[in-house]
């Protein structure tokens, strides 16, 4: 009786192994067709959504190396599951990348407006004082140096931002902007002059 129940349990755990092993070679097809479709996915997206979110992209790719490590070890059902979720998010991703993209073009076509603006207003008004005999009472040489200082940074600073537009690299463009704003602000309160904008806040 032991014998016989013994061989049934035996019977039953292979049946299930087969059963199992044939469940998952039945998606060994859905799996690479998946697979072949992640990376499709990650492919038309990656070239546009890497410049905005690096990370995500990666993140992605990780997936997609997992997905075909599992189905490398013949592990389709897994496979099939870490890939076929993939395709939504790499839409996700460039959708979002591509929001990123208008909105860093909205600010960089205001910046590029303002920041010539301030710095030209600010270099002229540092040319009339250096070629003055003495500086306004509120202003000292020290500070005055300063600004001279801050406003040569700016200026640095503005051609690798329009070289980084040149190149494409909007949101290292915008960046470097803001902070030649930032500069070019300083310098023109420095020198006791209004600054576009700041009566809005």
């Amino acid at each position: 009786m032991k014998k016989n129940l013994i061989g049934l349990v035996i019977v039953l755990f292979v049946s299930a192994i087969v059963l199992v092993a044939c469940g998952d070679t039945a998606n060994k097809a859905p799996a690479e067709v998946a697979i072949k479709a992640a990376e499709e996915a990650i492919n038309a997206s990656k070239a546009e959504a890497v410049k905005y979110s690096p990370n995500e992209v990666k993140s992605l790719e990780d997936a997609l190396a997992a997905a075909k490590d599992k189905f490398a070890k013949k592990e389709y059902n897994a496979a099939l599951e870490d890939a076929k979720g993939i395709p939504d998010k790499a839409k996700g991703l460039l959708e979002a990348a591509k929001a990123k993209k208008e909105e860093l073009t909205k600010n960089w076509a205001d910046l590029s407006q303002e920041i010539p603006k301030m710095v030209d207003a600010a270099q002229t008004r540092v040319d009339i004082l250096s070629k003055s005999k003495k500086l306004p009472a509120d202003l000292t040489q020290e500070k005055f140096d300063e600004v001279k200082s801050g406003l040569a940074a700016a200026k640095e600073e503005w051609t690798k931002a329009l070289d980084s537009f040149k190149a494409g690299n909007l949101a290292e463009a915008v960046s470097a902007a803001g902070s030649v704003k930032e500069k070019a602000t300083a310098a023109l309160e420095g020198l006791g002059m209004p600054v576009p904008g700041a009566e809005k806040k």
